[in-house]
This record gives C-alpha cells, structure tokens and sequence, in this order.
C-alpha cells in the first residue's frame, strides 16, 4: 500500500502536467487557422508531419532505453545517457544529410512542392528535438518527477510562444519554422547544462553499455517504426494527393483527441498490473476495465458526434466547416479505444502477435487506402483507417479470448456495453432539441450543449441503476468536494 501510495503522487503530478501542456499546445492551429491562409496552413501540417515522422524512426529506440538501464545501472546512468545523445545526434545528422540532398523530392512525395525550402530548416529543428529527448525521461528515471513535470509544461509554453508569436507578427511559414529552431535550441541548451549538473564526471561514452543498448532498443525501435507508420500513412496518402488547402480541412477533421489517451493509458496500466498481480481473475479485472472505459468514452463519441459542426466552426472558424464530416467519421476512435487489447496481450507476452497484428493493419491500410480515396474521397482515407483499426482490434479480441480459454460471448460485458450504448444515444435527444430549437453565440451554445448531455447521462446512469455499487460509492465521494469548490 506504501509503495501504492508512493507511485501515486508523481503520476498525477506527470498527467496534470501533460494535461497543461496539450492546453497550451492545443492552441497553436487554433490560431494559425486564423492567422494562415488554408493553403499555408495545409503546408505548415505538412512540414510538420515530416517532423512527426522522422522523430519516431530516427529516435533508434535510444531515449526510451534510458526509461530501462538509468534505473538498472544507476552506476553508469551518465554513459547510458551519453551513449543515447551521440546516437541521437548521429541519428538527426543523418537525417539532415539525406533531407536537405532530397529536398525537392520530398517535398514532391508530400504533394507540395513549394515546401522544399523548408526540409532543410525542419531538419534542424529535428536534429536539435532528437538530442533533447533524452531530457524529461533521464529526469523520470532519476526520480525527478516534478522537475520533469516543470520541464514538460516549461517547454510546452516557450513552444507554443515561439510558434505564434511569430506567426502572428510575420505572418508566415518561414516564421514559425525559425521560431521552432529557435526553441530547440534553447531546449539544447538548457539539456546541456542538466546533463553535465545531474550527471557530473560520469558523462563518457562506453562501447560495452552501447552494445547493450542497442540490443535492447533495436527490436523495440520496429514496433514503433511499424506504429509510426500506420498511424500517419493516411495522413501521408492525403497530403500527396490532394496537396496543401485539402489537407489543411483533413488535418482539422483529424483533430486529435488526447483526453482518450489520458483516461485509457493510466486504465490499461492499472488493469495489466492487476492481471498479472491475480491471474485468475483476469477476465474480470478485464470486463471490469472494458465496461468502465465504456462508461466514459460512448457518452463521449455521442457528444462529439452531435457537436461536431459547433466544435470546428468554433475552433477553426467557417472556413474549415468541409472538415466536419470528416471529424464525425475520426471520432470512431473514441469507442475502438474501449478495447484495450494491446494491453491484454502484453499480459501474457504475446508481443509477436502485437507485432503481426500491426504489420497487417499497415498492410491494410497502405494496400486499400487508394481505392477508399477513389470511392469516398477524403473521407475514404478515414475510413480504411478505422477499418483495418477495428479488425486488429477484432483479432486481438479473438487471441484474448482464446488466452483467458472463455467465447467472444463470454470476452466483454455486453448487457452493459449494449445498456450504456443506449443511455449515451438517449441523452443526446434532449440535446438535439437544444441544438436545432436554440440560437446562441457557438461558446455559450455549445458549453449549454455539454452541460444538458452530461446531466441527461447522469441521469439515465443513475435512474436505470447502470452503475454498480463502487461506481456509486466513487462518485458520491466526489460530490462532497464538487460541492466545497
């Protein structure tokens, strides 16, 4: 229980970090949509997908090793750390060579080629991210909880200044990419001077701990290649074909949702920790999980669904009004994100089916989005996305099933999946009323919106008795300091 309570404290201290920091982030297309035309928007999101990209694939799997051997070889902490920035810096001068000799030909493969001036400069500002990211995890894995919760939320805000500001004094793109070198280069400095305080006499490198390191982070670093991959693929396929003013409405329909992760991230942690900790009941602790992501993501989709117009007129303004069907359809996330069976399968080591299951989807996705394009248009990249999501998602169910020895009948709670369901459904009608029957400014429309779902929710949850006895006990532990505030 100790131990319990001791971990508890820095994790929330790391989510309301993070959780700051996507508020200040989330800012930044919110004002450049106004500030940028949508054809300078739609090439900002492509520069920056180029970063997306090759940040996951030339990290090496070197940052994250460190989350392993600083705590494991405490002693030789300084030559891990060293070991993880030459590589990085190795890494990111690599990939300036070979971007900036092939300007023109990537800007090419991402459908624009007015954008070849700027591979160079993204390129630097990767390089600097590259040997930066070592940063926040060495203090993670010291221990320094809060200094990294500061650093997150510090460099999260000094971003989003160096972003903006000289968007809105400049108004344009070349602009904001200095201001992005600008701030990587603080973010270096400040590395250096962390480094060579928290890691004094012990920064050398050492051939014997790299060897390690790669062996350790090499396997790792495929199954982030092949995630990279297929998460942005179809942002890739959109961007070549339909060039800079389509993307920029595409990249707003594929707004992203981090709530989503913020709420099933630590509940797939929790539920691992206890299927290995009971395996008996790991069907349990599983449903138990499922249904309780269920109570908290379908209400979710339903929201974001009946809102979705206001949500991106009050965002991203008229101009991106094209992006709200295309947002319906990417809010399917949401309750894919109820089936946490990666996490499962990782409780009974079956990382070589998470590995098959995630080539198929890549396979999926880059053999059938041309002909999803063809048939649906934007739209029809979303869609063979979610597709091949939900057929990973089905096979992995299958494996689940087959792991716990129980039938797709007996794998989730589907009297409470199908009763939520139809609480989330219902508690949109009166919202419906409101949404066609009102008129108000989008802001207060839209806060009126949110308010009558969550308490036409509640008290379906409440009046039809959907929560069980903990989930009572928990939210009327809540009300008493709901009231106090």
């Amino acid at each position: 229980m100790r131990a319990l309570r001791s971990s508890f404290g820095p994790t929330v201290t790391l989510i309301v970090a993070r959780t700051l920091s996507f508020a200040v982030t989330f800012f930044i297309p919110v004002i450049l949509v106004r500030v940028f035309s949508q054809a300078t928007f739609g090439a900002y999101k492509q520069v920056f997908l180029l970063y997306v990209i090759c940040y996951a694939i030339a990290q090496v799997g070197m940052a994250e090793s460190l989350y392993y051997f600083i705590p494991s070889e405490p002693a030789r902490a300084g030559r891990v750390v060293i070991n993880s920035v030459i590589i990085l810096g190795v890494s990111g001068l690599v990939c300036v060579s070979a971007l900036t000799a092939r300007a023109h030909q990537v800007a090419t493969w991402l459908g624009n080629p007015e954008i070849a001036g700027y591979v160079a400069p993204i390129a630097i500002f990767l390089l600097f991210m590259l040997i930066t990211s070592v940063l926040e995890i060495s203090m993670m894995a010291r221990k320094r909880y809060v200094l990294a919760a500061w650093t997150y939320f510090s460099s999260d805000v000094l971003r989003s200044a160096l972003l903006i500001i000289p968007a809105l004094l400049f108004r344009s793109l070349g602009a904001v990419v200095v201001g992005a070198i600008i701030f990587a280069a603080i973010r270096v400095g400040f590395c250096a001077i962390y480094l060579t305080r928290e890691f004094a006499g012990e920064l050398a490198f050492d051939w014997a701990c790299l060897r390690r390191q790669l062996i350790y982070a090499l396997p790792f670093e495929l199954a982030i290649i092949v995630d990279t991959l297929q998460t942005n693929y179809h942002q890739y396929t959109v961007s070549h074909s339909f060039g800079p003013v389509l993307f920029a409405i595409y990249s707003i329909g594929c707004l992203q949702l981090p709530f989503v992760d913020f709420v099933a991230g630590p509940a797939a942690n929790v539920m691992m920790v206890r299927m290995a900790e009971r395996t008996a009941e790991s069907l349990a602790i599983w449903r138990d999980t499922t249904r309780k992501l269920a109570l908290v993501f379908l209400p979710m989709f339903a929201l974001l669904v009946i809102s979705a117009r206001e949500i991106i007129l009050l965002l991203f303004t008229e101009r991106y009004a094209a992006a709200v069907p295309i947002f319906i359809l990417w809010t399917v996330v949401v309750p894919l994100a109820v089936l946490q069976t990666e996490s499962v399968l990782r409780v009974f080591a079956q990382t070589h089916f998470i590995l098959f299951v995630n080539l198929l989807r890549l396979g999926m996705i880059a053999g059938m989005i041309g002909a999803f394009v063809v048939s649906f248009g934007l739209r029809g990249a979303v869609l063979i996305t979610l597709t091949a999501t939900a057929v990973s998602k089905g096979l992995s169910l299958v494996r689940a099933a087959r792991l716990m020895g129980v039938s797709l009948r007996q794998i989730l709670p589907w009297g409470s999946l199908v009763a939520i369901t139809a609480a989330s459904a219902a508690a949109c009608l009166p919202v419906w009323f409101v949404k066609t029957q009102v008129h108000l400014p989008l802001a207060f429309l839209l806060a009126l919106m949110g308010s009558l779902y969550v308490l036409s929710y509640a008290g379906l949850l409440f009046g039809f008795d959907l929560l069980n006895k903990d989930e009572q006990l928990v939210i009327a532990s809540w009300l008493p300091a709901m009231s106090r505030s």
